[in-house]
């Protein structure tokens, strides 16, 4: 009988030989940290699809914040859910919104922590949207200007890193432009680049309250059939100023990951969304999975397919893990 001389499970006997051997790595240093902050004192409402995820005032929000930087977490992404919605989503660039009150407090307490924050207008506005409308559908090019005013705001709380995420085309550079023209030509923006108008937002529009009163967000968020149009529009938001790019979703998306990353040599992030993290928290919960093992599965399945960096509400999760 024939027996092959390179055996390839020689190599799996034991931990210490795999983690010799292991091809990738993810570190605490690669999590991202999503937050939704709501006003009020002493508020931390569950998000009932989202267990373990909850909105925050801003003092629980702060408090969170400090748990994250205990456990090495490097940055957090900021979500906002304002008092009162409008048209226009003035909320989102007032200079006492919600996000800057956010910003403006974590950074105060915990300054060292990375605090990036989510631009768009879907949060804000009462019909709920990405952007202004006129005729019942999303204008581009006069949402440009509130885009652009909300990052600016955001810059002026003491944001380290601005992230559109309404895909309206040409915002990269108008947010790049307002922010030049006043004085944060050192802000970085981390775009989201292919953002795909995907299913697995549903319980992030929970937590958010943004699900749209009409219509859906098929016009401007990416179709998930494509992945050549993906690198299309990467490339637009590189070449309008974004010194970070994004996918996401991310665990059905791995393939443009893959591709964002052998096309371009910018950090790129990921974006395991809400209902990636839903599914795997609703399994768990019923016995059919051993969360742990999955959640780690996962993020190293995204680091895999070639993200530098990756938001997730396991973040807190998966930093113990990596430290124990």
């Amino acid at each position: 009988m024939y027996f092959p001389r390179y055996r390839l499970r020689r190599l799996r006997r034991n931990e210490t030989l795999r983690r010799l051997v292991r091809e990738t790595r993810l570190a605490v240093d690669d999590l991202i940290y999503p937050l939704f902050a709501v006003p009020g004192v002493s508020v931390r409402t569950p998000v009932p699809s989202m267990s373990g995820v909850f909105q925050l005032s801003v003092d629980e929000l702060v408090q969170e914040a400090l748990e994250a930087k205990a456990v090495g977490i490097p940055a957090l992404l900021l979500f906002g859910i304002p008092e009162a919605k409008d048209e226009v989503g003035s909320g989102a660039y007032a200079p006492d919104g919600i996000v800057q009150r956010a910003v403006q407090e974590v950074k105060s307490r915990v300054s060292d922590l990375l605090v990036i924050t989510d631009v768009c207008l879907c949060e804000y506005t009462s019909h709920g949207h990405c952007g202004v409308l006129q005729g019942g559908e999303v204008e581009n090019d006069a949402t440009l200007e509130f885009l652009a005013r909300t990052a600016l705001s955001h810059a002026r709380a003491g944001a380290d890193v601005v992230a559109p995420s309404d895909m309206m085309d040409g915002r990269v550079a108008a947010i790049r432009d307002a922010l030049d023209e006043n004085g944060f030509s050192q802000l970085p923006i981390m775009a989201y680049a292919a953002k795909y108008a995907s299913g697995f937002y549903g319980p992030f529009r929970d937590a958010a309250q943004s699900t749209p009163q009409f219509g859906d967000r098929r016009s401007h968020q990416m179709d998930p059939a494509n992945s050549d149009e993906a690198l299309r529009e990467i490339r637009l938001d590189i070449e309008e100023g974004a010194d970070i790019v994004m996918v996401k979703p991310a665990l059905a998306y791995l393939d443009v990951i893959t591709r964002a990353r052998l096309e371009f040599d910018l950090p790129l992030a990921a974006y395991s969304v809400s209902g990636e993290y839903a599914m795997i928290k609703a399994a768990a919960e019923r016995g059919w999975l051993d969360e742990p093992r999955i959640m780690m599965e996962v993020l190293t399945a995204i680091k895999r397919a070639g993200a530098d960096m990756i938001i997730t509400y396991y973040a807190k999760d998966a930093a113990r893990a990596l430290n124990s």
